[in-house]
């Protein structure tokens, strides 16, 4: 065994001990009731109706709470409802939870009871064959009733829209309507978008475990195909104590690297492309979100070196203007002026200034910046929320729309280059004289996706980057030498 061997094997070792040492980090009990009761006082006086998740209709997966829920009760079981009665800014609270039969328990584990909801989560426990009566009563109060939907993901709430939850509610408003349900759920999200200290603290294990993924992956020997880097990836998020990937594996090479949710992840790699690896684990139900591109070979060409120095260049002022008390799209705007002016030095768009027809619907006179040819390049923004959902909420999004201590983001500029977003653009006079000056370019960089993504928490002490995955292009290069030459 090689000295090397040795020191890789004790740095992983020293790893888990480090790891195992966190993985006793939880949010306390405290702190969900001091959620119910700013909720209560949002509301002031009403009814809130949530509905958890389902039991999932088929064997092949775990069940996973949904992140409004999970963030007001901390019950991570299916079928249940919470329900909160708010009077004048005080609420009491009430978990509704479905038995499970004896003959089930065997293969599924046995629940919690209502009688066991009060000493373990701090809310009175009802039977779910009592909610009906208990909301129909509710109803007589003179309250008003809010709703949270029961949705898996925000992003596609619009097209969920048939969840037991809101089927429930259906009926409860056809038997008494006179009343009007109100939505919960904005109040909800804007208590969630402020993340507290323990919060946090769930976030940066996230992002720790996530950056060793990449590191793994970086020093997987002789990789053949996208699902081996996959296969680095999340062995090592799952090792290291992520209960489940935070979003689906993204490991692109060549012209997958261009497609910006690419996840089969079965192509082959070959020296001369570049991978887009964009995954994460999640820690206690809270996600990190990194991407990483890095060349098969292990060594950049003088191309790509060019498209990853821009990204990497936006990225850094993107940082330097998500400071407290600045607006994102500062950091936005600033990374789109970084990159267009790039793009037009290497010949890829007319100037910065120039416009193109898109392929998609848009007004350009009303909207000319969404018609600028650098868009055609980096078709994507740059920020999202983190938290219990990998698209979470920031306290920017409410107010005076500045960051804040206590928010959590994402910043991940990216650069595609492919004929084929020209072979796609409508044929008009403009497009055609865009295209005319800017094929050579996109040949010369044919096939270079690049996105540098990376993880910040807002504290006290400012911006904080808490991935830590090598990004520069010198330290990738550097950790790619160390890896192991497997004879086929």
């Amino acid at each position: 065994m090689t000295r090397s061997s040795i020191t890789r094997i004790v740095s992983a070792l020293t790893l888990g001990c480090v790891f195992a040492v966190a993985l006793d980090a939880q949010i306390p009990a405290a702190e969900f009731a001091a959620r119910r009761d700013s909720l209560a006082a949002r509301v002031d006086s009403g009814v809130v109706v949530a509905f958890g998740g389902r039991t999932l209709v088929q064997d092949f997966g775990t069940f996973f709470q949904l992140p409004p829920f999970h963030y007001l009760t901390n019950f991570d079981e299916p079928d249940a409802v919470y329900v909160l009665v708010a009077r004048h800014k005080r609420g009491e609270s009430m978990l509704f939870v479905s038995p499970i039969n004896a003959r089930t328990a065997f293969y599924y584990g046995r629940r919690v009871d209502s009688s066991m909801t009060q000493q373990r989560y701090g809310i009175r426990g009802r039977p779910f064959s009592s909610l009906a009566a208990v909301l129909d009563s509710l109803a007589g109060s003179g309250l008003p009733f809010y709703t949270m939907g029961d949705f898996e993901d925000a992003d596609f709430a619009r097209a969920d829209s048939l969840t037991r939850g809101q089927l429930f509610m259906k009926a409860f408003a056809a038997k008494h309507p006179n009343i009007a349900l109100r939505n919960a759920m904005p109040m909800v999200d804007q208590l969630r978008a402020h993340k507290s200290s323990g919060e946090l603290a769930l976030l940066q294990k996230a992002a720790d475990l996530s950056s060793e993924g990449d590191r793994a992956a970086m020093l997987t020997a002789n990789p053949s195909h996208e699902y081996e880097l996959r296969a680095a990836l999340e062995y090592t998020f799952t090792k290291l104590g992520a209960e489940r990937l935070a979003y689906g594996s993204i490991v692109g090479s060549g012209a997958n690297g261009t497609q910006l949710h690419y996840m089969k992840d079965t192509d082959p790699v070959k020296p001369g492309d570049l991978v887009v690896m964009d995954a994460a684990g999640e820690y206690h139900g809270y996600a990190a979100d990194i991407t990483r591109t890095i060349p098969v070979s292990g060594t950049y060409t003088p191309e790509q070196r060019q498209i990853y120095q821009l990204v990497r260049a936006a990225q850094d002022v993107a940082e330097r203007n998500s400071k407290p008390g600045m607006s994102p799209k500062v950091a936005q705007d600033s990374s789109v002026v970084v990159r267009a002016d790039g793009l037009a030095k290497l010949g890829l768009i007319e100037s910065t200034e120039a416009t193109f027809d898109p392929p998609w619907q848009v007004d350009c006179k009303a909207q000319p910046s969404q018609c600028l040819q650098s868009n055609l390049w980096m078709i994507h923004g740059i920020s999202h929320g983190l938290g219990l959902a990998v698209h979470d909420l920031v306290q920017a999004s409410y107010g005076d729309g500045v960051y804040k201590i206590g928010d959590a983001f994402t910043i991940e500029p990216g650069i595609y280059i492919t004929t084929h977003a020209l072979d796609v653009l409508p044929d008009t006079p403009k497009n055609r004289a865009f295209i005319a000056r800017v094929r050579a370019a996109v040949v010369k960089y044919q096939n270079t996706g690049v996105r540098v993504e990376d993880d910040y928490v807002i504290t006290d002490k400012g911006l904080q980057r808490i991935s830590t995955a090598p990004r520069e292009m010198d330290e990738i290069e550097a950790l790619m030498k160390r890896r192991a030459r497997v004879q086929p």
